[in-house]
């Protein structure tokens, strides 16, 4: 398969059910599904198992729950993949149909690709159904406005003009880093710096996976405005300062020395 889909989740049933939903309908199926389990109860495993019939390979890896370990699990996503070019995405975030077909057609070599996300309120989060996930309501401006999306310019992100698109994309002041909800790039290339660092808990750990790539001659390409996810709204109970401030220090190491390897990632 060209691609292995690789989506972080814990303990967020209902959320990952409308994400494989997005999944299933995707223009380009030659895929295969992750789902990182940093450890969920058996309510996920059993979503999973439902689902599994429907796409051509959907795997579960997880481990015991022992607090904020979103990087160890998607490490032992990559060593589990088997394709060449991976696509990571969180289990909060629902793909348009053209998700996929859009990280395929613009991966390039020496490069990774960095996408954003459309972030939804939790009402309007609760509201989408699988059939308005199927029909592509959920990412109908007009469609989102009638159930209570304010007025923003960030309503373009979900533009389906390929000019307007193209457009944001070149001109956008946002710098291209790795985004964890949205990002992928060739597994040889995250392999040789060593996946994710162990060390991080929530805060800025997907970025210095990207810092990583850049420090070994990578180039980040923008597809903010191409690469189309909505953010479900959820609470965040793992945020802390201690790990905060430990990340922090971690990314500030891998800058100052220019780093391209983790002593704490896919090989210890």
């Amino acid at each position: 398969m060209l691609a292995s889909i690789i989506i972080s989740t814990y303990n967020s049933p209902l959320w990952l059910e409308k994400v494989l939903i997005g999944f299933s309908i995707q223009t380009n199926q030659d895929f295969e599904i992750l789902i990182a389990d940093d450890g969920s109860t058996a309510e996920t495993k059993t979503l999973i198992e439902k689902y599994q019939p429907i796409f051509k390979s959907l795997k579960h890896i997880w481990h015991p729950d022992n607090g904020f370990q979103k990087c160890q699990i998607l490490n032992k996503a990559i060593l589990a993949s088997t394709s060449p070019y991976l696509i990571f995405t969180d289990g909060d975030c629902i793909p348009r149909k053209d998700f996929v077909a859009v990280h395929l057609q613009n991966r390039r070599e020496n490069c990774f690709l960095s996408g954003g996300y459309f972030k939804l309120p939790m009402d309007i989060s609760q509201l989408i159904s699988l059939a308005d996930i199927q029909m592509q309501h959920c990412f109908d401006v007009s469609w989102l406005k009638e159930n209570g999306l304010n007025n923003s310019f960030k309503n373009s992100k979900l533009s389906k003009n390929t000019t307007v698109t193209s457009f944001l994309n070149e001109f956008t002041t946002t710098k291209p880093t790795w985004n964890g909800h949205n990002a992928s790039g060739w597994r040889k290339d995250i392999v040789a710096v060593n996946g994710f660092d162990e060390r991080m808990k929530y805060g800025g750990e997907d970025r210095e996976l990207g810092e990583r790539l850049m420090n070994n001659g990578l180039r980040g390409l923008q597809v903010r405005y191409k690469a189309i996810c909505i953010h479900l709204d959820h609470a965040r109970s793992y945020v802390n300062d201690t790990d905060l401030a430990n990340n922090k220090s971690i990314r500030e190491q891998t800058k100052m020395n220019k780093s391209v390897w983790t002593d704490f990632g896919l090989t210890p």
